[in-house]
C-alpha cells in the first residue's frame, strides 16, 4: 500500500490555528473536513487559550475532525489534555518516539494520533518512516525544532516538495501537506505532492483573521487541480 492515492482524489483539507467559533464555522461551510485548534507553542502564531478551546472544539459537528496542535512531550499530559478538550486528534507539533505514540494510542482509543515530521532536508525522509510505524497519519510542515526557540510550525514557508514527495510514496499511512500553502501555489503543492490532505493558517489570512475570498479561491484552486489530466 502506498500513501499515494492509485487514482486521483480531492484531498482534504483542514484549516488550522482557528481561533474563533466563526472562523470554525467558515472553515467548515467552505468544505473542511478538519480544523486546527493550537495550544501552547514555543513560538509561531495562533495559540489560543485553553477555555477557547474547549468552547470551540464542543461546537464542532461530529463530522468534522478537530485536531489539538500539541507541543508537549510527555504522554500522561497529552492524555490529560485530549480529556479536558474532547478533540478527536493530537497533532504532535514535537516528535516523540514510536514506542510513546502507541502508548498514547493505547491510552486513547478512538483518537488519531498524528505526527508532525519538519522537513528540512531529506533526514526527514527516515524520521517518515520511523513515525509511521506508530502514528495513524503523518503532517509534513516547515518548522526547525534545532533552533533555540524551537519552530514547530506556523512559520509560512515552504520546504522541498520533493522530499514531500517521496514521504508520500513511501509510507503506508495519509500524510497531510503544510508549510506556506497559498490559494497561489496550493495547486502546484497538490499536482506535484499528491497529499491525502492540506493543511493551511495563515495563507487564507488577512491581517490575522480568517479570510473569506482567500479561503475560496485555496478550495477553488484545490479542485481545478484534482479535475486536470494526470500527470
Amino acid at each position: 500500500m502506498s500513501g499515494v492515492p492509485a487514482f486521483r482524489t480531492e484531498p482534504r483539507f483542514k484549516v488550522c490555528c482557528i481561533a474563533t467559533l466563526d472562523e470554525a464555522e467558515l472553515a467548515i461551510r467552505h468544505g473542511a473536513s478538519a480544523v486546527g485548534l493550537v495550544s501552547h507553542m514555543p513560538s509561531g502564531p495562533g495559540v489560543i487559550e485553553d477555555d477557547r478551546i474547549e468552547e470551540i472544539a464542543a461546537r464542532i459537528p461530529p463530522e468534522i475532525s478537530t485536531f489539538l496542535l500539541t507541543s508537549s512531550g510527555e504522554v500522561d499530559a497529552i492524555v490529560e489534555q485530549q480529556q479536558k478538550f474532547g478533540i478527536d486528534t493530537i497533532q504532535l507539533c514535537d516528535s516523540l518516539p514510536p514506542e510513546a505514540i502507541l502508548e498514547l494510542r493505547s491510552m486513547m482509543p478512538g483518537v488519531s494520533i498524528v505526527q508532525v515530521i519538519h522537513v528540512v532536508g531529506e533526514d526527514a525522509i527516515d524520521q517518515a518512516r520511523t513515525a509511521a510505524r506508530a502514528a495513524h497519519a503523518l503532517l509534513l510542515d516547515s518548522g526547525d525544532p534545532s533552533k533555540a526557540v524551537k519552530e514547530l510550525g506556523g512559520t509560512g514557508r515552504i520546504h522541498d516538495w520533493a522530499v514531500s514527495r517521496t514521504i508520500c510514496e513511501e509510507v503506508e499511512v495519509p500524510v497531510w501537506l503544510a508549510g506556506g500553502l497559498t490559494p497561489d501555489n496550493v495547486g502546484e503543492a497538490v499536482h506535484r505532492v499528491r497529499p491525502f490532505g492540506v493543511d493551511v493558517c495563515s495563507g487564507v489570512r488577512t491581517d490575522g483573521r480568517l479570510d473569506e475570498e482567500k479561503l475560496r479561491r485555496f478550495v477553488h484552486k484545490i479542485k481545478i487541480e484534482t479535475n486536470s489530466p494526470a500527470p
